[in-house]
C-alpha cells in the first residue's frame, strides 16, 4: 500500500518506517521536524517525506493514499502540560481535521496513535477497551477527544483504527530519555542510581516501540471488516508493571547499580492496568516479541556502547521538553509550537 506516516521522523517513527519498507509498502513521511538532530547513533528516515505541521495539511496533499498512519502529536505529559490549549489544538482538533480531510481525499484507512494514558488514574484492575476514561493530563484527555471526533467519521469507505498504546520505550535512533524505562535505565549507566520520582507504587502496562511497529503494520494489513472503528490496547497483558518492580529489573541488569527513591517521592495520580486480550484475539498477525527485561539488557547495550552521559539522559537531546524549552527560549519556536520563519531547520527550510 501507499502509505504516509505523520510524526515518521520521531522516536517511534524511526522504527516503524523501516518495517513497513521491510513489509514492501511504499511510504512517505510527514513531519515538522521539531526534534531535528535529536539524534541517538545514525539517523536516516530513508523516506521521501513532506515537511509540514500536522495543522496545515490540505485534502490535495493527501490524495493518492491507502492509509495514514498518524503517530504526529504534543507527546508526553510534560509537553503536553506547558501549553495545554496548544496540546488540544494538536492532538485533538488538528488530529480531527487530519481524518476528515484524509476521508475528503479517498483514503480509506487511517490508523490513529492513541494511548493508554486515556486510562489515568484507572487503578490496580487490568482495563480492557470498554473500561471507563480516568484521564489526570491534557494529553490523556486530548487522546480521548480525538478517538470519539474521529470514530464519528467512519463510513463503509472510511476505517479509523485506534491503537491505545502502553508506555513505550527501547532504542531508537531518536531516542527518549523521558519515557520510564529509558529514563531508570540511563540514570542507572551514568550515576549509579536507578533514580525513581514516584514512590514506585504506580502500575504502567509498557511495549517496547518495535512492537509498537509490529501493532501498526498488522492494523495496516488487516481486513477492514477486522478493524473498523475499533480500539486496540497495544501492550501484553503480562506486561503490566508497577515502578518499583522495573526499578528492581534495572538494578538487577545495571552492575553495582542501586534503586534509589526521589527525596519526597508521592504516588503517582497515573496509575493504570490493561488487557491486550483483544489485540491478541483479533489482530492474529501481532506478535510481539518483546519483554521488559529484554529491553533493559538492549538499553544498557546501547548506553554503554555510546558512552551516554547524564548530562545527555537530562538534556535537550533526549528530553522532549528540554528541547521545547530551548528552542523557546532561543525564539526559534513560538508558544503555540510554531517554528518561527527564521529559524526553522534545514529539514524544513529544504522541503
Amino acid at each position: 500500500m501507499r502509505v504516509l506516516v505523520t510524526g515518521h521522523d520521531g522516536y517511534i517513527g524511526a522504527v516503524l518506517v523501516p518495517m513497513l519498507l521491510d513489509a514492501g509498502h511504499d511510504v512517505t513521511g510527514l513531519d515538522s521536524h521539531l526534534y531535528a538532530g535529536c539524534d541517538f547513533g545514525t539517523h536516516d528516515p530513508g523516506v521521501p517525506s513532506l515537511a509540514i505541521d500536522v495543522r496545515d495539511v490540505t485534502v490535495e496533499q493527501l490524495r493518492g493514499y491507502d492509509a495514514v498512519l498518524h503517530l504526529a502529536a504534543i507527546s508526553n505529559d510534560p509537553v503536553g502540560d506547558l501549553n495545554p490549549e496548544t496540546t488540544y489544538e494538536i492532538n485533538h482538533r488538528a488530529t480531527v481535521q487530519l481524518a476528515q480531510r484524509a476521508r475528503s481525499a479517498g483514503i480509506g484507512r487511517f490508523i490513529f496513535s492513541s494511548s493508554c494514558s486515556l486510562y489515568g488514574a484507572g487503578g490496580d484492575d487490568a482495563l480492557d477497551e470498554q473500561a471507563a476514561f480516568s484521564p489526570v493530563t491534557p494529553y490523556g484527555h486530548s487522546k480521548i477527544l480525538a478517538e470519539q471526533d474521529i470514530s464519528a467519521l467512519a463510513n463503509e469507505a472510511f476505517t479509523p483504527v485506534f491503537l491505545r498504546n502502553a508506555t513505550a520505550y527501547g532504542v531508537s535512533s531518536r531516542l527518549r530519555g523521558d519515557l520510564v524505562v529509558n529514563n531508570l535505565v540511563g540514570y542507572a549507566v551514568t550515576t549509579g542510581e536507578v533514580l525513581i520520582k514516584s514512590d514506585g507504587s504506580p502500575w504502567r502496562p509498557l511495549i517496547h516501540i518495535e512492537d509498537i511497529a509490529r501493532a501498526f503494520l498488522a492494523a495496516l494489513e488487516a481486513p477492514a471488516a477486522d478493524v473498523h472503528n475499533q480500539a486496540f490496547n497495544i501492550c501484553q497483558t503480562t506486561e503490566n508493571y508497577r515502578i518499583r518492580e522495573v526499578g528492581a529489573i534495572v538494578e538487577q541488569i545495571v552492575p553495582g547499580s542501586r534503586v534509589r527513591f526521589a527525596a519526597g517521592a508521592q504516588p503517582d495520580k497515573r496509575n493504570y492496568r490493561v488487557s491486550g486480550d483483544k489485540v491478541a484475539r483479533v489482530l492474529p498477525g501481532f506478535h510481539p516479541q518483546w519483554t521488559v527485561r529484554r529491553g533493559v539488557e538492549e538499553l544498557y547495550d546501547a548506553y554503554t556502547r555510546r558512552a551516554l552521559q547524564l548530562d545527555d539522559l537530562t538534556g535537550p537531546r533526549l528530553q522532549r521538553i528540554q528541547r521545547v524549552l530551548e528552542l523557546q527560549s532561543s525564539g526559534r519556536l513560538t508558544e503555540a509550537l510554531r517554528w518561527v520563519e527564521t529559524a526553522r531547520p534545514a529539514e524544513v527550510v529544504g522541503a
